[in-house]
């Protein structure tokens, strides 16, 4: 399975963005999308997934009530809406595939597409 994500750039503090995240194959009912980030000198963290079947949401605490996870069946695309943006959601953020379920773990996710960096400005 190859992730194509995209949709980030740079924005103001309090503005907004959306990511992208388009599978090649039509994930599994059971498998989990997720995503993650990476700031400068920090380690990757979880930020939401989503059941692809059930459509399920999960978010850190840190971004709960400001993200919303999505997804288009359709298109075989996850969306990340980022509301409120802060300068510390400053990462490369990437989507990933967990085929056994839902982890907030990166290294249990199989499949990982290329970051999109999200740079807020204060």
């Amino acid at each position: 399975v190859q992730l194509q994500a995209s949709g980030g750039g740079l924005v103001q503090a309090g503005g907004s963005l959306r990511l992208s995240c388009t599978a090649s194959e039509r994930p599994f009912s059971s498998h989990v999308m997720g995503w993650f980030r990476q700031a400068p000198g920090k380690e990757r963290e979880f930020v939401a997934a989503i059941r692809w079947g059930a459509g399920t949401t999960y978010y850190a605490d840190s971004v709960k009530g400001r993200f919303t996870i999505s997804r288009d069946k359709a298109k075989k695309t996850v969306y990340l809406q980022m509301n409120s943006l802060k300068p510390e959601d400053t990462a490369d953020y990437y989507c990933a595939v967990d085929k056994r379920g839902l982890s907030t773990k990166d290294h249990d996710y199989d499949y990982w597409g290329q970051g999109t960096l999200v740079t807020v400005s204060s």
